[in-house]
């Protein structure tokens, strides 16, 4: 049964959607989820993280090179970094770098907003930055994990586990460390909480923001997560919020790219997001999801 309760409109900045309406809401939010999931650059594509170390690294395919691809040809080209600056080198031809067929150029870090993709034929890689380090993330359009991808399980879709929730702000932002499943530790910006009512009790949920989205962006551990869903927690956006008001719709909980792949960075909930209410919405543990 649906607690049409839950769907009382608590504010006035957005109306509250039908049972009709929120269905088809989430219906479509899912497919646009699995459509960005199996894309050919999607998470199912990473096959590689690679550690850098400073100054020169030879790359391609094999055991006689610094960073080890796993594909392409055996001799790829060069990378340097130095100082806060990487270029890329190849004498390889059909090799595109920042969208353009190049021999050479500086490589932009995902830290900057708008990396620098080096491809050929259905590989990329490019910089990622997590705190100090700086690795090559390579992604494989062929990688089993997008060719052999069987979907995503979820449980049913409930508009009672949509909320008109409070916002509290914290003035000003504060920052709160986040620590990643590789143990990096990064200080991440904290706008505010969410604090909503389930069943006479209160729960809050901090919220982080992220670049590139001005949604606010939560990493949750609940009483599922290690049983009916992933180990680690599972992540969500919300709309800013508008009068002191954010809703948070767990039908919009996924799984973060960890449970695809060892290569993803993903951070881990803060410690204020671990709650004990089982929030039996949104994805389930993915068949095959890694162990933490």
């Amino acid at each position: 049964m649906i607690d049409l309760a839950s769907l009382v409109l608590l504010g006035s900045f957005a109306a509250t959607p039908t049972v009709d309406e929120h269905r088809t809401d989430i219906e479509q939010w899912r497919s646009e989820r699995v459509e960005r999931l199996t894309a050919p650059t999607g998470w199912l594509s990473l096959v590689g993280l690679h550690w850098l170390r400073p100054g020169m690294s030879t790359i391609g395919n094999g055991e006689d090179v610094d960073v080890n691809l796993g594909r392409g040809p055996k001799e790829l080209g060069m990378l340097s970094w130095e100082g806060d600056r990487f270029y890329f080198k190849t004498s390889q031809s059909g090799i595109s770098i920042g969208g353009m067929e190049a021999l050479g150029a500086e490589l932009s870090p995902d830290s900057s907003g708008s990396p620098t993709f080096v491809e050929f034929g259905g590989v990329q890689f490019y910089v990622v930055q997590r705190g100090p380090r700086f690795g090559l993330r390579v992604k494989d359009a062929e990688a089993p994990t997008r060719t052999g991808f069987t979907g995503i399980d979820y449980y049913d879709i409930d508009p009672a586990w949509r909320f008109e929730a409070r916002w509290e702000a914290h003035d000003p932002v504060r920052q709160i460390p986040i620590a990643t499943v590789h143990g990096v530790e990064e200080l991440r910006d904290n706008p505010g909480r969410a604090v909503f009512e389930h069943d006479g009790e209160s729960w809050a949920l901090e919220a982080l923001t992220e670049g590139g989205t001005e949604d606010m962006f939560f990493i949750v551990f609940d009483g599922t997560s290690g049983k009916e869903t992933y180990g680690s927690g599972r992540f969500m956006y919300a709309k800013p919020a508008e009068d002191g008001r954010i809703v948070i719709d767990f039908n919009k909980l996924y799984n973060p790219p960890c449970a695809f792949t060892e290569y993803s960075t993903c951070p881990l909930p803060p410690p204020e997001n671990r709650i004990r209410l089982p929030i039996t919405a949104g994805e389930k543990k993915h068949e095959g999801s890694r162990p933490l």
